[in-house]
């Protein structure tokens, strides 16, 4: 009987950025949902900066982040830390989400004590085990423990379906980050101290640019690097900015090839609020993240992917992102036909967007009241709308 106690479980940045919709959402429903968050830490002090924005204060926290941690020591310390919490909080669900090893492992975690697993954003799958690493085998082994799977899309259900999952195990719902997203953009926002504030977006077209994959370490970031210094040279309307990743392999790559040059921004790592707003202002999104592929689309901005494979074909078949892998020509050839080309931009500009509507966290819980009986209909699952925000 309710209310059921549900325990979400994230460890990264971008887990707690698509898991604050749904805490928020079921914490709006105490007469059936009691909400409890267990958090590993594994990024400590990105995970620390949302938490923060979207005023959640976990019930349990691991705090397993060390220097230069492995990924097995991530994975046992994990595992360890979580089976005690389980324990205690004896949860009638646990709610994982996407892809990493807080994900695979709470999952586990879970099937040892028997504990039913929900996984938002399941079905995501690139079909090359080290393509993304590890996240591709992390969302494939949390697949094959989970009992109710949240699809944001018809392709990854098909996916999940292609691999045995009952359909009634099933429910598309849309993407938790464009929840967060409506949530956190403000056409007034300040930047503030950022090393934005003399930077006019009405003269400049900013290319925004993220980049830190560790299949992209060495070589291929080099070719992106040089890429992206030889096309700002090339247009002097345009202004490059790059929150750099922490890791020192990033780094100093990023400062040898892009350091002091003329209208290249090389910066701290953004909070999600002014990296969002930012990516609202910007002209162009460059990216080998996932959760940009996503996000971008939602406020109609072209995206180039600086990988061979993703495991968000969607956004590829709608148009509104392009594959462009890591060798300088094809980066330099795509981005300068989209600075060129204006009806190849608004072409992906005006794309539809496959991953959202803001309504993914209230169709996740309407999914958890039939998984539990509370209703008998299937909710109605998410159908793309077509792209929002600035062309």
């Amino acid at each position: 009987m309710p209310p059921y106690k549900i325990l979400t479980v994230f460890g990264t940045r971008p887990e707690a950025i698509k898991m604050a919709p749904v805490v928020k959402e079921l914490n709006l429903h105490p007469e059936e949902f009691t909400c409890l968050v267990a958090v590993t830490a594994q990024h400590r002090e990105m995970l620390d900066q949302v938490l923060r924005l979207f005023h959640i204060k976990p019930d349990y926290d691991l705090d397993i982040m060390r220097p230069r941690q492995t990924l097995e020591e991530i994975t046992t310390r994990a595992l360890t830390g979580l089976a005690g919490v389980l324990k205690e909080a004896r949860p009638d669900l646990v709610l994982v989400h996407g892809d990493t090893t807080t994900t695979f492992v709470a999952a586990l975690a879970a099937f040892y004590q028997q504990i039913p697993v929900g996984h938002v954003e399941a079905g995501l799958r690139t079909g090359d085990r080290y393509a993304p690493f590890p996240e591709e085998m992390n969302r494939r082994l949390a697949g094959v423990l989970t009992d109710i799977h949240f699809a944001p899309t018809a392709k990854a259900r098909d996916n999940l379906l292609r691999e045995g999952i009952a359909p009634e195990h099933i429910y598309v719902t849309g993407n938790t980050v464009i929840d967060a997203l409506k949530a956190t953009i403000r056409e007034e926002y300040q930047f503030g101290d950022h090393g934005l504030a003399g930077l006019d977006f009405r003269e400049k077209r900013v290319i925004l640019v993220t980049a830190h994959r560790r299949e992209n370490w060495g070589e291929p970031l080099k070719e992106i690097f040089t890429a992206l210094r030889d096309l700002i040279r090339r247009h002097p309307d345009t202004a490059l900015i790059f929150p750099v990743h922490y890791n020192p392999r990033v780094r100093q790559l990023a400062r040898e090839v892009l350091g002091g040059q003329e209208r290249v921004y090389l910066i701290e790592p953004l909070d999600y609020e002014p990296f969002v707003n930012l990516m609202n202002r910007a002209y162009l999104v460059l990216t080998d993240s996932g959760g940009l592929q996503e996000e971008a689309p939602a406020l109609g901005k072209p995206v180039l992917v600086l990988r061979e494979v993703t495991e968000r074909p969607e956004a590829v078949a709608a148009g509104t992102v392009r594959l462009v892998g890591t060798a300088y020509r094809d980066i330099l050839a795509a981005a300068e036909e989209l600075l060129t080309d204006r009806q190849a931009y608004l072409q992906m500009a005006h794309a539809v967007n496959p991953y959202g509507d803001g309504q993914a966290s209230r169709r996740i819980r309407s999914a958890l009241r039939h998984y539990f009986g509370m209703t008998v209909a299937r909710p109605q699952e998410f159908q793309p709308l077509g792209a929002t925000g600035q062309k």
